[in-house]
């Protein structure tokens, strides 16, 4: 299957496939949420069970450590993170457990996860998970727990293609036989460029490609769903705060999407204004819908839609123009 049947797949049926690899952490004991609270940038003690949310957790500086995706079970609060960044993530956790009833341990032995995005993903699950129904009219973060066989697994709505999205989580053992079940169900593995081009054109960054250690979050544009603006005191607060008093929101750099006119730029390649280097490229796709088309930060004052710069490429600088950043009604 070619990148741009998998794009289809996407954008009209039921794909499997993940955004990039996660693992898991379980942090258990009552004062589970009291301690996120203190440590992450979200709500986590506004959760309820079968609520989750996105978040992110920052340095004293302001800058991104990891990003979550936060499951509250009413047992224990699931954590999904980037796989390469787990055991730093728990040794972060443990460092800053002293007297709450608190217990952190790796999942990456015992869970793993399989993605499903699109249009038809509710349907396929339902015809695959034993119970689950009107998965469709879920709000984002929602999760339960079901039945597949004899073996216990939990679906979470996380969309992040542009279309409904979710996870199922299992036991690492089973996910061949959820792989196949949901491919006779419909679904249709894709490959990773067919995810990139749909993730790309959605504007949704990827940790560790477009948000690194170096990101503050309103540099990545993710404020509005990793970040409460009302809970307490969180590590790195006071450096968004200040931002968003003191600079009215205004950062030196913004992740950008655009459209290039060319070939597709390599990652790190430098994006231009004139003959002013400013900026970079951190993920770029060929869409089927929107052609060449790439993220990446630029300086600040080169972020509005329309604005017209130049991106290198293996054949020399291309035109690339600033596009409109889609607001994601489903993620």
């Amino acid at each position: 299957m070619t990148s741009a049947d998998g794009y289809r797949v996407i954008q009209q049926q039921a794909a499997i496939g993940a955004v990039a690899p996660r693992l898991q952490i379980a942090v258990a004991g009552q004062d589970r949420a009291a301690y996120l609270q203190g440590l992450l940038t979200n709500d986590i003690q506004g959760l309820t069970p079968g609520t989750g949310c996105y978040s992110a957790w920052l340095s004293p500086q302001g800058r991104m450590l990891t990003d979550l995706h936060v499951l509250e079970s009413g047992g224990m609060i699931l954590l999904d993170v980037p796989a390469e960044n787990l055991d730093s993530t728990i040794q972060r956790l443990e460092q800053f457990v002293f007297t709450e009833d608190v217990r952190v341990g790796s999942l990456a032995e015992s869970l793993s996860s399989v993605w499903i995005h699109g249009p038809r993903a509710a349907a396929v699950l339902e015809q695959v998970i034993d119970g689950a129904r009107g998965l469709g009219e879920w709000p984002e973060y929602r999760h339960s727990q079901f039945e597949f066989g004899d073996s216990p697994v939990s679906v979470a709505r996380i969309s992040q293609l542009g279309v409904p999205g979710f996870c199922v989580y299992m036991e690492r053992a089973r996910v061949g036989s959820v792989v196949s079940a949901l491919t006779n169900a419909g679904a249709v593995a894709v490959s990773a460029d067919a995810i990139t081009a749909a993730r790309i054109e959605v504007a949704y960054p990827a940790f560790g490609v477009d948000m690194t250690e170096e990101t503050i979050p309103l540099e990545a544009g993710i404020e509005s769903r990793a970040i409460s603006f009302t809970k307490g005191c969180y590590v790195g607060q006071e450096v968004i705060i200040r931002v968003l008093h003191r600079g009215h929101g205004r950062v030196a750099k913004k992740l950008v999407s655009m459209r290039i006119d060319g070939q597709r730029p390599d990652r790190g390649a430098k994006i231009y204004a004139s003959d002013r280097e400013m900026g970079w490229v951190t993920s770029a796709a060929e869409s089927p819908r929107s052609g060449m088309i790439a993220l990446g930060y630029a300086q600040r004052d080169f972020v509005a839609p329309g604005t017209v710069l130049e991106v290198e490429t293996p054949s020399g600088r291309a035109s690339a123009v600033v596009t409109e950043v889609p607001v994601p009604s489903a993620v």
